[in-house]
């Protein structure tokens, strides 16, 4: 008997629910990497620093996914099973899509962490979230309304206040900067699981092409930016290293982004977009004592953060905006 569609669309927002908490992790574990490769290299190219808190973490993702995969299908040989690699030709569009918009959206969500706090960083990101209905009032031609543009008001106040916009020079920092510019790549990777021409598409086909894809490009990018071949090789040589890559990894790679391609398309686009503001409140909570931990651990000075008014007011008004906006959401286009 196959499952109701209200159960199905319950289980989505709670699988949803915790893939938020796996990205959420990544946050602190990411500003812990970039502090753990200046001890082991200092003066690194930041550029290279970033790259190389993601480039590891795909091509082990591609390796967990292809054994657990191919183990299944020892475990059940009279059921055919088709290798990951053979994927149609919808899936292949698909993965490499979703892959490309992820990899520009975290070399500069990891880049802008150089400069910001992590918790900051979090909240930003989901200016994501309210683009999506405006992009598609764009491509619809229809106007928003008067609650998405109030919305949108809530939005651009909480970004100047996180950010501590300059209002005397009209600039925000590098971090925020790049943390905005890497939410509209974010988008272009919701939108894209939200197309209904890649309904059929299979979830684990298009995860694996997906994870080759990053691989691809952050392989290329850290032997682009290496300041030599040693400093490819030193960081698999510390033990905290390999600790923090593995949580990148197992959680917020493999987890995260398996639940995202498997379930998000059971729910509309703007839905998702309000499962998603969870992920800066995940962020934020584990940013006040990680960092301590982590400090310990992989003997880089990482204090906790606080709680400031900035973090308070600004987050509330982004989360708040969101929430206003996915109370009646539309219909699946």
């Amino acid at each position: 008997m196959s499952q109701p569609v209200s159960s199905e669309h319950t289980r989505a927002l709670w699988m949803l629910l915790l893939a938020n908490f796996f990205w959420g992790l990544s946050f602190p574990v990411v500003k812990a990497l970039l502090l753990l490769h200046e001890r082991l290299r200092p003066g690194l190219d930041p550029w290279f620093s970033a790259v190389y808190t993601v480039a590891p973490r795909f091509i082990l993702a591609v390796l967990v996914l292809t054994i657990w995969y191919e183990l299944r299908r020892l475990m059940a040989p009279g059921r055919r099973r088709e290798r990951l690699w053979h994927a149609t030709r919808a899936e292949w569009r698909q993965g490499v899509t979703i892959g490309l918009f992820a990899a520009m959206g975290m070399l500069l969500q990891n880049d802008a962490l150089n400069y910001t706090e992590a918790s900051t960083s979090a909240f930003l990101t989901q200016i994501t979230s309210f683009l999506i209905p405006i992009w598609v009032a764009v491509r619809f031609r229809r106007n928003p309304g008067l609650r998405v543009w109030f919305c949108c008001a809530l939005v651009m106040a909480g970004v100047a206040i996180l950010g501590q916009f300059n209002w005397q020079t009209w600039r925000f920092g590098r971090g925020e900067w790049e943390t905005m510019l890497g939410a509209l790549f974010f988008m272009g990777q919701i939108l894209t699981l939200d197309r209904p021409d890649f309904s059929a598409n299979r979830s684990l086909q298009v995860t694996w092409i997906m994870f080759v894809t990053e691989t691809v490009v952050f392989w290329a990018l850290a032997a682009g930016t290496a300041p030599d071949l040693a400093m490819l090789i030193e960081p698999w040589t510390s033990g905290p290293w390999l600790g923090l890559t593995a949580i990148l990894t197992l959680f917020c790679t493999f987890g995260s982004f398996g639940l995202m391609n498997a379930w998000q398309p059971k729910i509309t686009a703007t839905e998702a977009g309000l499962m998603y503001c969870i992920e800066p409140i995940f962020a934020s909570l584990m940013a006040l004592f990680l960092p301590g931990l982590f400090s310990i651990w992989a003997a880089v000075n990482y204090p906790n953060e606080r709680a400031t008014w900035t973090l308070l007011v600004g987050g509330a008004l982004i989360t708040s905006a969101n929430i206003i906006l996915q109370l009646k959401p539309p219909r699946k286009e």
